[in-house]
């Protein structure tokens, strides 16, 4: 279905009709009139009014002529003016059911917003200590570092409990950090070796302080009891909860970056209970994919509340961590081992295994979307892509590269030229503060958002949730300022305009989950999601972009959240 080109009424399967009332074939179930409409069509058109038949946009225009479409029966919504855009589409999130602090399965928020010290971080895990019974797990997550002036160790963690077994992650979610009880678990020593891809913090003696980098996380997660789990009933009312968050922040649609098939039944679940209310694109791992090909499971599978998308791989680490490869060192010395020569950690992958791991999905017919986030990574993703498509041919792959995060015009030029979309970052505001490390002469070419739309690249809007959270509104407001919650502008010459930021978290996001002919804008024929804001994002001082409210979502037009 062609975009819509001019604000002027269109109908369903492209007819353009002068209409009555009297003519039921095209009146409408819903009309929305007197809105600032921000469509994200073609032509970026503006529109004050839109009608819905079924779950699709069936018109598009002014309210008058919106109006000839009234019947006795249609629902008429007048938003008075409000500004509406598209239902955003987080292209790349990792979703987790969502539990009641109470609950012994809820993870402690060591965010910034709820821990500010080393002290609080302590104390609020020994009061979750209280309330989880001996042996059990104390999750964490969220807490950053650089907010914090270090890591936290496992002596810090003790203080809140040895009698209970806690794991809590960096905001990156490549470090974590476990209490000694955890170690000894693992039969972890000084005599341990660093893993292949991971590393871990060691104390002057050689051992372990319990920071667990990258690879060195799975050694000690294996040694240890299984976590406790909820039933499968409080899982369902956990992701309930999740799902509706993303609601209430004007997310539609996600691409959960870290399906599998243990999940899976939750979502088919909720969807057999007419309780699924944002849409899934499931991306698998790389264990799944033999799997997949024996059932046939082929790529677009499913319906528009869930269906099978990639298959998510990791070829590197982390920007926030700072585990990242790079081609050149870190600007600072490494905080944790003094090394001025500090590199990041490289995959433990080799450049071979990595060419037959992405052909293999390449000739499956499946979509890569691979985790990279170091330019030295990135160069190695590219390589196994090209030598994929020269292998086999394929147009229109949509091959994805997660995040892509310390770039340069080297690598967005091999990126445009063999089609790849990019998933890149819009934490500035949150982790801008992890950038220092990588230095100024850096900055410019890090989240490399203007200059890959300018060079026609695609762009996904994505908030990479827990990393960052899932709020389009302050993650279009980083995209646009490149500002921090301090007031640190990294990379100024990587801003974008609002609407540009608007339309990689819609039509780009769309895009790369092979899902713009259905979704990403407010066009004809395209699934009604759509969300009606507080304030025009256009109208607003840039840095208060992030104020703006969600007071209604609705998903194939029916209304899913409700501020009020």
């Amino acid at each position: 279905m062609k975009e819509l080109r001019t604000p002027i009424i269109m109908y369903l399967f492209g007819c353009m009709i002068a209409c009555t009332p009297a003519d039921e074939s095209i009146i409408a179930d819903m009309v929305v009139t007197n809105a600032n409409v921000i469509t994200v069509d073609t032509n970026d058109s503006q529109a004050a009014a839109f009608a819905i038949i079924g779950n699709k946009f069936s018109a598009v225009g002014t309210s008058a002529e919106i109006k000839k479409l009234i019947g006795k029966k249609t629902k008429i919504i007048d938003v008075r003016g409000k500004t509406i855009t598209p239902g955003f589409i987080d292209a790349h999130l990792h979703p987790i059911p969502k539990y009641p602090d109470s609950s012994i399965y809820s993870r402690v928020d060591l965010s910034p917003k709820n821990v500010r010290s080393m002290e609080e971080l302590i104390e609020v895990l020994k009061e979750k200590a209280k309330i989880t019974p001996h042996g059990l797990w104390i999750i964490g997550s969220r807490y950053q570092d650089t907010k914090l002036g270090r890591h936290p160790t496992r002596h810090d963690l003790d203080q809140s409990s040895t009698e209970h077994i806690i794991s809590i992650s960096h905001s990156s979610g490549h470090i974590a950090v476990v209490n000694t009880l955890a170690l000894k678990n693992a039969k972890i020593t000084r005599q341990t070796p660093d893993p292949p891809g991971g590393a871990f913090d060691r104390e002057k003696d050689g051992r372990p302080n319990g920071v667990l980098r990258e690879k060195a996380k799975g050694i000690v997660f294996r040694g240890n009891p299984v976590p406790q789990s909820p039933t499968e009933d409080e899982k369902l009312v956990g992701y309930i909860s999740c799902f509706n968050d993303y609601l209430s922040k004007g997310i539609t649609s996600v691409g959960d970056a870290g399906n599998n098939s243990l999940r899976m039944p939750y979502y088919q679940e909720l969807i057999s209970r007419n309780q699924q209310k944002v849409r899934i694109y499931a991306m698998f791992g790389e264990r799944d994919i033999s799997r997949m090909k024996a059932l046939h499971l082929h790529r677009g599978f499913g319906n528009e509340w869930l269906w099978i998308g990639a298959i998510k791989i990791y070829h590197g680490n982390s920007l926030s961590g700072r585990t990242c490869w790079l081609y050149e060192p870190y600007d600072k010395i490494n905080p944790e081992t003094g090394n001025k020569d500090y590199y990041g950690i490289p995959p433990a992958r080799s450049q071979a295994e990595l060419d037959s791991l992405v052909f293999e999905i390449h000739q499956a017919g499946y979509q890569l979307a691979c985790h990279a986030n170091g330019d030295r990574e990135i160069d190695m993703v590219l390589d196994a892509i090209e030598q994929a498509l020269q292998k086999l041919p394929r147009d229109n792959h949509r091959h994805r590269i997660e995040h892509c995060s310390v770039s340069n015009m080297k690598i967005l030029a091999r990126v445009n030229k063999l089609g790849v979309i990019l998933a890149l970052h819009s934490y500035i505001y949150d982790h801008g503060d992890k950038m220092e490390d990588y230095g100024p002469a850096r900055w410019s070419m890090m989240h490399p958002n203007k200059s890959a739309i300018e060079m026609g690249i695609v762009v996904a809007g994505n908030s990479d949730s827990n990393v960052s959270e899932a709020f389009p509104m302050l993650r279009i407001q980083s995209m646009v300022t490149r500002t921090t919650a301090e007031g640190k502008v990294y990379g100024a010459e990587q801003k974008v305009s609002v609407g540009e930021a608007i339309r990689i978290w819609t039509m780009g996001s769309a895009y790369a989950s092979f899902e713009d002919d259905v979704k990403g804008s407010i066009s004809v024929g395209k699934l009604a999601d759509f969300v009606i804001l507080s304030s025009d994002p256009n109208d607003v001082p840039p840095e208060t972009i992030k104020d703006i409210t969600v007071e209604k979502t609705y998903v194939g037009g029916k209304l899913s959240y409700s501020k009020n």
